[in-house]
Formats: structure tokens, C-alpha cells, sequence
């Protein structure tokens, strides 16, 4: 059975679920913590950084930001999480176990930014903007790990690969955090007969 065309898809918007739910439950249990933005999406590739505005939403009480999961790769492997360097289409078929998709969840706020006067912000400033960058990327980490295995058909959830969490240079009075995932989806692919050419 080939791999389903919608795995990869449904892949990102379950961990934009979860990462979602995390960052609204981190909210209900750390005091001004913003929780999961009003804009919250999968994207087709890297994020534009034109939607960390705070407030949003309709009502403007929305939690500003930006939370977006793109796919970074795509490949085969025999031994998760390892590139395959498996050559296809020769005598002894042997399809690879699986495809891996690399996965990378961002997440933008808004930064403190020099002042009408041309001040820079504030050390109680600065401070706040690291404890909400710092908080995002401990409930973006809770996530994968406490959510992610309970999703799919697995009994232990799908089969991934935790990879570096960074912190993003601010830039356009935006401030975030990326984290990777790799995680292992089916692809097994029956080998054509030995008489077909």
C-alpha cells in the first residue's frame, strides 16, 4: 500500500492542534501568558513574519502572534530517523520502512521596540519578552511530547524525532521560537514482480 496522499498534511495540522492546545493550557496555568494566537495555521513553506500584532481577532482580546507549521523535508528511511541511501528500481527490491517529514513549528510575538523617542525598551521589558519566548518553547516542547503520542493509529502514537528548538532573532518587531520534529509515516509499497520489465 503506498503512502496516503494526505499523511503529510494531517500530520502538520496535528501538531498545529496540539501545539495549540499546549500553548492555551500553558495560558490557563502561567499568569499573562498569551496563550495560542489568533492566527494559527499550516503553511506551504517558511512563514512571512507580518502576523504577530497584539491583540487580534475579532473582538481585538485574541492572543497576538503568529503560529505556523511548515514542512522543512521529505525522505525515505529504513532506520528512522536516517536518510535512506537506498538505491530504488534494481533486483532485490527493498522498499523503504518509511517516509520521514521534517516538520518545523514557529511561533511569533510581538518584541519590545525602541520608543517614540528612540529609547530601546526597558530591561522589565526585555525580561518579559524572554519569559514569554522562554514559556512558549517549554509549552511548544509539552506538546510533541505529551500530545503528539497520543495521536494516529499507533497504541503509542506516531514514531518521531525531537530535533533542536531555537530562539529567532528578532526582526520586524517580531520575536519567536522554531522547533523541529521529525516524525516516521507508512510507506510501504508492494516490489514489482521479478517479470515485469
Amino acid at each position: 500500500m503506498a503512502m496516503n496522499p494526505l499523511a503529510i498534511h494531517e500530520m502538520a495540522e496535528t501538531v498545529l492542534a496540539c501545539v495549540c492546545q499546549s500553548l492555551d493550557e500553558t495560558a490557563a496555568t502561567v499568569e499573562d501568558h498569551p496563550g495560542c494566537p489568533c492566527r494559527a495555521c499550516v503553511v506551504p513553506g517558511p512563514p512571512a513574519w507580518d502576523g504577530c500584532n497584539d491583540p487580534c481577532g475579532v473582538d481585538g482580546k485574541g492572543a497576538g502572534g503568529q503560529l505556523t507549521v511548515h514542512v522543512a523535508r521529505t525522505y525515505a528511511t529504513s532506520s528512522f530517523p536516517v536518510d535512506d541511501r537506498v538505491v530504488q528500481g534494481v533486483r532485490n527490491c527493498q522498499p523503504p520502512a518509511a517516509i520521514a517529514v521534517e516538520l518545523v513549528v514557529t511561533l511569533l510575538r510581538c518584541a519590545p521596540v525602541m520608543d517614540s523617542g528612540g529609547c530601546p525598551p526597558t530591561c522589565e521589558e526585555l525580561a518579559a519578552a524572554a519569559r514569554t519566548v522562554h514559556v512558549d518553547g517549554a509549552a511548544i516542547t509539552n506538546a510533541l511530547l505529551c500530545c503528539l503520542p497520543t495521536t494516529g493509529t499507533r497504541r503509542r502514537g506516531p514514531v518521531f524525532f525531537l530535533g533542536a528548538q531555537r530562539v529567532l532573532e528578532q526582526e520586524g518587531g517580531c520575536m519567536g521560537v522554531e522547533q523541529r520534529v521529525t516524525v516516521a509515516l507508512s510507506a510501504s509499497c508492494p516490489c514489482p514482480s521479478e517479470e515485469s520489465p
